[in-house]
């Protein structure tokens, strides 16, 4: 009996050695082994700085973490997106129906009691350092290989400190900022209900439109716009460096008092005579040509992995066989295939090999991609008119007609929608 009594407890001695042992082991592994960040708890609660700060330091030792990336690379594209608005509020940018058509203009920043003035360089670097934003995320994403990455995420429940005040509260939330830019009425509620689970498309799909917007950024540095900025910036800015200090007073003091003036009439006339621009930096005309190429590219390869998806999982950018999670968006076969269709002839377009058809002589067609590798300067009232594009004529072989006769079939009124949400 007094054996066994030893025998059952060295046994037990040994397995608690053996359990101290593994315990120490695991607890004493480099950090590859460490718990993985979430994305959510920093976006929702607006610590962008600090989740981009844990993200980067989980990487350096865990760098074939896919989910990670992806959730690093959202942080960031929020973190750039926050820190354009802010730069905008700081200059007192002004909420104006003027400024609809205008990508940067739409975005929903808060009145500034106190703004700076704005400079045309000042102006300049915010642009910049937007560029410089998106490549950070491009960078970041493109190691993603894992074809079951998936990112669950409340997109509407992003905080984003609009004014830059430290804070992102209830009014600054990503939901806002979608009814701003879009026009659209998403309440608070929706935007709680609305979880998407993001995948490989979708990273795809992230990526793409981040060299999106860098070709609009990248064109609005290559240009000298020094006089259409002084002329119409008091337009879009509280207060701006201008010679023209008559032209200040003019403003409206908010969106509800808003008015269309006979004097902004003018000034719109004069924006429209001043859209002619020197070329100063022609190496970002190559860069703009060179990241419409890698949209097109990223869109196809998009694609490929949302055809191949098998799940029905909260899709942001379904295929025919599920279901988006935005309500009554249905993707069609047709859609796919005329708009994998149109990418095939854009790539042709842009790699020289098809023209653009000429609307003021159906013999001659314009080469697209030349006005990228060979740039001059920008004259708008000359290309509506047609003369700009003369250095750039030819006979070539003009596009397919028969390829966007099809997507206006497959898509319908809603066209324009379906491009900028597809990418």
């Amino acid at each position: 009996m007094q054996k066994k009594i030893q025998w059952i407890w060295r046994s037990l001695i040994a397995l608690f050695v053996s359990g101290l042992i593994i315990f120490t082991t695991i607890a004493l592994q480099p950090s590859n082994a460490a718990i993985a960040p979430l994305p959510d708890p920093y976006l929702t609660s607006g610590k962008l700085a600090e989740g981009e700060k844990v993200f980067n330091d989980y990487l350096k030792n865990n760098s074939k973490d896919d989910k990670a990336r992806f959730g690093l690379g959202v942080i960031q594209f929020m973190r750039g997106t926050e820190q354009l608005m802010q730069s905008l509020y700081r200059y007192g940018m002004i909420q104006n129906p003027l400024g609809g058509s205008i990508p940067f203009v739409r975005l929903p920043i808060p009145k500034n009691p106190k703004p700076e003035t704005l400079t045309y360089d000042g102006l300049q670097q915010i642009f910049q350092t937007w560029i410089d934003d998106l490549a950070t995320v491009r960078t970041t994403l493109a190691p993603i290989q894992d074809q079951n990455v998936k990112l669950a995420l409340r997109l509407g429940l992003i905080r984003l400190d609009f004014d830059g005040n430290g804070k992102a509260d209830d009014k600054e939330m990503l939901w806002q900022v979608f009814n701003g830019v879009t026009g659209a009425r998403v309440t608070e509620k929706e935007a709680q209900q609305f979880l998407i689970a993001f995948d490989k498309g979708d990273a795809l799909w992230l990526q793409g439109y981040t060299h999106v917007l860098g070709a609009v950024s990248e064109f609005l540095r290559a240009y000298d716009s020094r006089e259409l900025f002084a002329a119409c910036a008091h337009l879009f800015f509280q207060d701006v460096a201008t010679p023209h200090k008559f032209l200040l007073p003019t403003r409206k003091k908010s969106p509800e008092d808003y008015n269309f003036s006979f004097f902004e009439a003018l000034d719109l006339v004069s924006a429209v005579h001043l859209a002619k621009f020197p070329l100063i930096e022609p190496q970002r005309m190559t860069t703009i040509l060179n990241h419409m190429k890698s949209v097109i590219s990223l869109s196809r390869e998009s694609w490929k992995s949302i055809l191949a998806e098998t799940d029905n999982d909260r899709e942001w950018i379904p295929n025919p066989k599920q279901l988006s999670v935005i309500p009554q968006a249905r993707v069609t076969d047709e859609m796919v295939k005329s708009w994998l269709s149109s990418l095939n002839e854009i790539t042709m377009i842009l790699d020289g090999k098809k023209n653009l058809p000429f609307w003021r002589d159906e013999k001659m067609s314009i080469d697209f991609a030349r006005i990228f590798t060979e740039p001059r300067a920008f004259d708008l009232i000359s290309w509506v008119q047609g003369t700009a594009a003369t250095p750039y004529l030819e006979k070539g072989t003009v596009t397919d007609v028969n390829v966007w006769n099809e997507m206006v079939s497959a898509f319908g009124s809603n066209l324009f929608n379906f491009v900028v949400w597809f990418n």
